[in-house]
């Protein structure tokens, strides 16, 4: 059987959060409208060229898919269930902001239409450092999300936190990380924050105190620490989940599994191509070609990248895989155990929590090793 996973990006807003550089615009009611019929036509036309695939993931990312509202989410959804093969038990996800998913009966919609898991943005529990940032929420907003996502019938929720944010102590991230524990999430994304050129932030860096490299590792381990003994296990560098609950989607992508991706700015692996739709919303919804960039990557791309994404995850790289002579690099795997980085379980190596925080490093003497 082969599987396919669908992504479905909803660029819409309703304010610009200062560190982020995804491709997200204002919102307005007639732009939405046209966006939702422009994403169902581009779903139906794809759909020939998936009609030997099983959808066994969907995922709406934005922007803030929740600001597109119960109606149109559920036009898109009926959309994919009219024209691919959805497998059963498919994981349909929508991420959401804590203040645009408080309604239990747009929730209710939402789950009976076959969503099943909502990632909601938490971000933070503070309401200072939320402002900072620029969320448009509060942590009460987001306590009440999660009461109505739960009242909807989601027995599978997704929170995602930020740690090293400007002005940010070890004490409040903790604070943090506690609160969103006692939410009770099936999973959680803990992110270090990033400053990305072009974005507010970047803008604004020199103005603001922001946790150093080695404040954030410290941050890292405590989060892995806590999240261990509150039942969570860590199944990637940046994401933790209870048993069972790790995001099926997500794990695609680390997995290199097949994916097709619809929107402005979504990206696409799929018959053994790569390819991106350009951020470009008025493009997108005059219809035609808006691809940005095409590939069809060779064999060692596609294993330099297997090696890379395996090491993000604790699973693991079974080095017995690869077409390449693997002793050099098994060499500087065990020198990484020696010193704490990495391990080796049923045939394959993975990072310790230590090794993470230096996986560009290890990453880099593991493919000269393999010479990719």
């Amino acid at each position: 059987m082969r599987l396919l996973g669908l992504y479905l990006h909803i660029p819409f807003c309703k304010a610009k959060c200062i560190y982020c550089d995804f491709y997200s615009l204002p919102r307005s009611e007639e732009k939405m409208d046209a966006y939702t019929e422009a994403l169902r036509h581009d779903l139906i036309h794809w759909a020939a060229e998936a009609k030997d695939c099983t959808v066994d993931t969907i995922y709406f990312g934005g922007g803030t898919p929740s600001y597109l509202g119960a109606d149109r989410l559920c036009r898109i959804l009926e959309t994919v269930f009219a024209h691919y093969h959805v497998a059963k038990e498919a994981e349909i996800t929508t991420e959401a902001n804590p203040d645009s998913a408080r309604e239990e009966r747009a929730l209710r919609q939402l789950r009976s239409a076959g969503f099943n898991r909502i990632s909601l943005g938490m971000q933070s529990a503070n309401d200072e450092e939320l402002r900072l940032i620029g969320r448009v929420h509060t942590h009460e907003q987001t306590v009440a999300a999660v009461r109505a996502v739960r009242a909807a019938g989601f027995d599978n929720v997704s929170l995602d936190l930020i740690y090293g944010l400007p002005e940010q102590s070890m004490a409040r991230w903790r604070e943090n990380l506690d609160a969103a524990i006692a939410l009770g999430p099936e999973h959680l994304s803990c992110y270090g924050l990033k400053i990305e050129e072009g974005t507010p932030l970047y803008r604004k860096m020199d103005a603001l105190v922001i946790p150093d490299d080695d404040a954030q590792a410290e941050e890292y381990l405590a989060t892995v620490e806590t999240l261990a003994r509150a039942g969570y296990r860590q199944y990637e560098i940046s994401n933790f989940a209870r048993p069972g609950r790790e995001s099926r989607h997500n794990l695609k992508y680390w997995l290199m599994q097949e994916y097709l991706g619809f929107g402005p700015g979504a990206h696409s692996d799929f018959g053994g191509r790569r390819f991106a739709c350009a951020r470009d919303l008025n493009a997108y919804l005059a219809g035609g070609e808006s691809l940005s960039e095409s590939t069809c990557p060779a064999e060692k791309e596609r294993e330099e990248e297997r090696v890379m994404l395996a090491l993000r995850t604790v699973q693991g790289l079974d080095l017995s895989t690869l077409r390449e002579d693997t002793r050099d690099a098994e060499a500087v795997l065990g020198e990484c155990a020696r010193h704490g980085l990495a391990q080796k379980e049923n045939g394959c190596w993975h990072l310790t929590p230590q090794g993470f925080l230096v996986s560009n490093a290890v990453i880099v003497r593991v493919l000269e090793a393999l010479s990719l």
